[in-house]
């Protein structure tokens, strides 16, 4: 019996390492769907002045993807990105605060929690709408030559 649980065991071990050698796939060819957008950016002429300045952030969408007063969640990356005023670019957590379920609409001035109806401001994240009671921690993100990117 003991000879049948040491099977048992490396059977166990080596199912581990294989699915840990999984997660850390570093081919661009499988289960991280969302680096497909990044993609487009590097065929994009425009972009090369401005890959420096970017860190190689991520292109989550086109300043004229994102409407003005409102905004867009990308919930592959776990983001959402408002435009407040005209030019104007923020970009938060798409992450709720109160159960941490994902936002999925942004709509009359805020970004809203289907899971309980917490709701977002726009301009700062801040809670407009209960059960949440802290706002929605901010992101980092570069716009130029008309790229948002997640940095």
């Amino acid at each position: 019996m003991n000879a049948r649980r040491r099977t048992v065991l490396a059977a166990g071990a080596a199912g581990a390492a294989a699915l840990a050698a999984g997660c850390g796939s570093d081919g661009g060819d499988g289960g991280d769907g969302g680096d497909a957008s990044a993609a487009p950016t590097a065929s994009a002429g425009a972009t090369d002045s401005a890959s420096p300045g970017a860190s190689g952030g991520v292109e989550l969408a086109r300043t004229e993807d994102i409407p003005v007063g409102g905004g867009t969640v990308f919930k592959e990356r776990k983001v959402v990105v408002t435009q407040p005023e005209e030019g104007e670019f923020r970009a938060f957590s798409a992450v709720c605060t109160h159960a941490s379920c994902l936002v999925s609409t942004v709509s009359d001035g805020t970004i809203n929690c289907p899971c309980h109806g917490s709701k977002y401001s726009i301009t700062d994240a801040a809670v407009e709408a209960g059960p949440a009671t802290r706002p929605l921690p901010a992101e980092r993100i570069s716009v130029s030559e008309g790229a948002i990117r997640l940095t």
